[in-house]
Formats: structure tokens, sequence, C-alpha cells
């Protein structure tokens, strides 16, 4: 069983002004987070975050022993406004080392063992690469 109770601060793009708005979302999940988050990284044996605080964007879930942002997109991210927003802020993540994986509400509410799956490998294909370096 994972101790929950250290917080890991130590990430050097975390941005403590952003706490209330991390609170906040953590509490209004939307339907697609919810699930992710219930039942599977949750209970996952990598160590997830919802809602981290990273420089000056909140991301969905994140691991850090796998330096793997999960983000669940909605609607407003398949307008214009939307896609270049997401394109900046991926951007600005991968320049921490961070690989971003984006997944739809819909992926997760009508394919959710894929997901998981992909996030799996993901995360187990990213820790495997901090071992060996």
């Amino acid at each position: 069983m994972q101790d929950t109770s250290q917080k890991d601060y130590s990430f050097t793009a975390y941005n403590h002004q952003h706490l209330e708005t991390a609170r906040m979302l953590r509490k209004n999940m939307t339907r697609a987070e919810a699930k992710l988050w219930y039942d599977y990284c949750r209970a996952s044996k990598y160590r997830f975050q919802r809602q981290r605080s990273i420089d000056q964007f909140i991301v969905d879930f994140y691991c850090s022993a796998a330096k793997l942002v999960i983000e669940i997109d909605g609607a407003p991210h398949f307008t214009t406004d939307g896609k270049q927003y997401d394109s900046i802020r991926t951007e600005v993540l991968e320049r921490y080392g961070l690989q971003v994986i984006r997944f739809t509400n819909q992926q997760v509410l009508n394919n959710f063992s894929s997901v998981c799956g992909a996030i799996e490998q993901a995360a187990a294909e990213r820790v495997s690469q901090t071992k060996d370096h």
C-alpha cells in the first residue's frame, strides 16, 4: 500500500499560487476524470496526483515517478483556440521532461480498459527509462 501522507513538492515547477484552484477542480471533477481517478489512478501501482499544479498550468493527472501527465479533454479542447492552447501547454510541459498523453472524455467513458492499458504502458516505459539512466 502506498503512503499518501507524503506530498511530492520537490518538482521544481510546482506553483503554490494554484493551490485553491486545484482544490476546487478536485472537488468538481468531470465524469470522465472521476471515473479515471476512482477506477484506475487512485489504486494504480504508480502514484498519481490529480489536478496537479505545474508551471502556470493545472494538469488533470500527474505521475512523478514516470514524469507523466494525463489530460482528459472535453469539447473546449477541440476548438481552434483550445487546440492552440493545448499545443503551447504541451510544449511547456515537455520542456520539464514530462510526457503528456491525452484522451477524450468519450475514450475514458467508452473504452476505459484501453485507456488504462495505454496509461499503464506509458508509465511502465517511463519508469523503466528513468531507472536505466
